[in-house]
This record gives C-alpha cells, structure tokens and sequence, in this order.
C-alpha cells in the first residue's frame, strides 16, 4: 500500500456509539485523579494560601470552567478523535494544528511515563510497610501490561474499569474526610478556610496557590478525545467536561476542607509540610482505613494512567488518518475497533521513558520532572484552543457568533492561564526545573519547522488537517496554513 492511499474506512474508524454521558464524564473525571491531586497537592497549596487552600480550589474550579467554555464550543462544533489538534487546525491553520498535536503528544504521552512510575514508587512503598518488597520496576511493568491489554479491548472496558476505580478512590477519600469532621477536627468546624483573609500573602498568595489548584484539574479535557466514540457527542463531550469539572472541584473543596479541619486551621504550616497528610489523617482519626487510603492512591493512579493513554492514542491516531503522522497508525482492530497500531506505539514510547528516567533519577523524581514538563505543555494547547474558538465562530460561524461565548470567555481563559506558566518561571525555579521552559519551548521551535516542511513538501495534508470529524464526514474548508 502506498504511503498516501488511506486504508479502508473499516480499518480507520473507531467504534461508534461505544459509550455514554457517563464514560464522557468519567474519561475527564478519572484522569484529574481525585485521589492523586488530594494526596499530593494541597500541600502545595497551603504554602502559599494557608488555611485559605479550600477557597484556592473553588477559585480554581471557576477559573478552569471559564478556561473550558471555549474548548467545550470547539467540541460541541467539531467532535473528533482529534480534539484539540482539530479544533487549533480549523480555528487557527493546519501548522498551527500540528505544533498543538505535538504539545498534546508531549502532554499526555508524559503523563502515562510519570503515572507509571509513582504507581510503582508508591505500591513498593505500600507493600513495603506490611513487609513485602517488589521493586518499583515491576510494579510498572505489571500496570503496562495491564494498561496494554484493557486499551486493546476497546474503550468500553477501559472506562468500566476507569469507573470502579474511580468510584473506590472518591468513596475512600470521602469517608474518611466525613470522619475527620465528625470529629470536629483539631478544633472544631470553621469558616476560615473559606475566608481570603486566612490567607497569609493576602491575594498574591491566593494567586501562586491557584498554580497548584489549577493543575489539580488538568485532564477535564479528556472528554473532548471521545468525539468519536460517545453517542450523541455534541451534546455529551461538552456536557461531560462540564460535569466532570464540577464534581472534582466539589470533592476537591470538600476534601481539602476536611484535610485544612483535621490539621488546625492555626497549623496550615504543619499541612504544607506534610508529604503524606491523607495518610496522616487516617493514621489520627481512623487508624483502620491506613489501608484503604493506599489502595485508592493506587486507584486513582492507575484510573490517570488508563485515561490519559485512551486520550493520547486517539490523538495520534486522528493525526495519522489525515497524514500528519504515518498512516499506519491509523489502523483500528476490526475486532474490537480499538487503533491498536497507536496502542502499542504509546505502550513501548511509555515504557522506555518510565524505566529510562526512573532508573536514572529515581521513580517519584521521574513523576514530578515528567509532571512539570507536561504541565507546561498542555497549558498553552489551552490557550491556543481558546483563540482558535474566538477565530472558528468569527469566521465559520457567524450565525451563531456570540461576544460573551465566543469573546469574553476564551479571553478570560487565556489570562487565566498565564497564572500557572507565571508561576513555573518565578521566582526561577531550582535545577532542572528551571530548564523545562526552554525544553518546550525549543519543542515548540522545532515541530512547527516540520508543519512548515510539510507545509511546502506535502501541501495536500494539510488541506485535511482537523476535517475528519465524528460523523467521518470532511467538511472543513481546505486548511489554512497558519
């Protein structure tokens, strides 16, 4: 088969209708990992905010839904595997559309490496307390293997099984914060944490915590990858991003108010300290759910592995169907109709880097270097979704063009997105943390000098840059270049 001859339509064409409302807001919900972002984050944020941190995550919360109106349009107008590499090549131009696909590749590609290895640190960890040892390696090993054969079998059963994990580690985490305030905390119930003035730095220190508040609920996004496999999926990919959002940042606001009332809104200092303060709170209020908190850590890890990979497959898939990437990748098992060339493209790329950087920096250092690198990734595909709604509706739909929807709400978006890149460049982060913007951004440099060689070697592929959409229908206009 030659290079430019697309392969059967039944060998490129996802399963249609494979799931619901439900997997929609399940795809986005499972991969912010509930359970991740309240072990490991609040922490961070106390240290700017105080006992403030619950209010950081409400702030948070409206921030993001205001950054998600404009993809959520994008979705509900152009519903494609490809996401937001479809909505920028059709906003903004088909080069413009390549570099984000390229940042959504280094985004979620690192995401499953990262998750890999804290899964392994964390269970070896786990384990290690009751006596057992299994080295980290081949804790990773076995989630790769089982993350492999769940996404082989199709989307359906990789959200079942993103579900019951899911709902394992949101029942744990809320069990265990309902006992921490029927106890009444350290010292009983208090509206201080919902109060500004709790915060220590006043409104800048409400700002560097939101940083951490906002990467919380990166991955409300994950949705807009089901475009073609979610029924009805105009209306349920921007419905699930909404409703995935909301839910989080409720258990996010609940569970950090029970985390900053367990601790003593006087000891937000003793809270920011605290490596493990879920583990710290089990360990005070209900020393018989030590366990439980793991396995759902656990959990939810391995719900973001899962949901994070089903997203960064269906990316490279979409790309490789309209030629940006080799075609090959394309190619769906007629079995299960899952793109298994890009599955195991995504399988062997993740295992490399997770045992490469693990070995060489130490498993939990691999986790939070690949976790900044990817942060500052994924952040300005946020921005550059968000502009190319403001230009789509100016230009392609006119009659629906609405200035509060489709100006005022990205733009807020894209100024509310430069709070975390701000706060990853100052006050200039220690070694090599100070070195990942200059990596993206030479990244950046370099894959839109590609989308300018493709552009002038292979013009035709990008005349079909973002045009597939869910109904398999190419009705984009021949593509910009931008």
């Amino acid at each position: 088969m030659s290079e430019t001859s697309p392969e059967p339509e039944d060998r490129t064409t996802l399963q249609r209708n494979a799931v619901g409302l439900l997997g929609a807001v399940i795809m986005s919900a499972a991969l912010m990992g509930p359970a991740v972002s309240v072990y490991f984050n609040p922490q961070l944020v106390a240290g700017f905010a105080g006992a403030a941190t619950p209010l950081v995550m409400v702030i948070s919360m409206i921030g993001v839904l205001i950054t998600a109106s404009g993809i959520m349009q994008m979705a509900r107008e152009l519903p494609s595997a490809g996401a937001f590499y479809t909505y920028v090549s059709r906003g903004i131009g088909a080069r413009s559309g390549f570099v984000t696909g390229g940042l959504m590749f280094v985004a979620y590609a690192l995401l499953v490496p990262a998750e890999l290895a804290l899964i392994g640190v964390f269970t070896h960890d786990l384990l290690a307390s009751y006596g057992i040892h299994v080295h980290w390696a081949l804790v990773s090993l076995a989630f790769t293997v089982l993350m492999l054969v769940l996404s082989l079998r199709g989307i359906r059963g990789s959200l079942r099984t993103a579900l019951t994990l899911f709902s394992a580690e949101v029942l744990v985490i809320t069990v265990l914060s309902v006992i921490v305030l029927a106890k009444g905390g350290a010292h009983g119930l208090s509206l201080a944490p919902l109060n500004p003035a709790s915060s220590p730095r006043g409104p800048s220190g409400l700002a560097l915590g939101m940083v951490y508040g906002v990467l919380s609920f990166v991955g409300f996004e994950a949705a807009t990858t089901l475009g073609e496999e979610v029924r009805e999926p105009r209306r349920n990919v921007p419905w699930g991003i909404a409703l995935s959002t909301l839910f989080v940042g409720v258990i996010y606001l609940f569970c950090t108010y029970s985390e900053m009332i367990g601790f003593g809104t006087g000891s937000a200092g003793r809270l920011a300290a605290d490596q493990a303060p879920f583990n710290t709170l089990a360990a005070t209020y209900a020393p018989w759910m030590k366990l439980l908190v793991g396995l759902a850590g656990i959990s939810s890890i391995f719900a973001v592995i899962m949901n994070s990979n089903n997203g960064i497959v269906r990316i490279i898939f979409a790309m490789g169907r309209e030629g940006m990437l080799p075609r090959g990748l394309a190619h769906v098992d007629p079995k299960h109709r899952s793109p298994s060339r890009a599955i195991w493209t995504v399988a062997v790329f993740a295992t490399f880097v997770t045992f490469v950087v693990g070995f060489a920096t130490g498993p939990f250092n691999a986790y939070a270097y690949l976790g900044a690198l990817l942060t500052l990734a994924i952040v300005p595909v946020y921005m550059l979704t968000n502009i190319a709604c403001v230009r789509f509706f100016l230009r392609e739909r006119r009659e629906t063009f609405s200035v509060v929807r489709h100006v005022v709400l990205p733009v807020l978006g894209i100024l509310l997105m430069l709070i975390p890149i701000y706060g990853s460049v100052w006050p200039i982060p220690k070694a090599p943390y100070n070195l990942f913007p200059y990596v993206i951004v030479a990244f950046i440099v370099a894959t839109a000098l590609v989308a300018v060689w493709l552009g002038r070697a292979r013009p035709e592929r990008l005349t079909r840059a973002g045009a597939v959409l869910a109904t398999g229908d190419t009705d984009a206009p021949e593509a910009v270049a931008s």
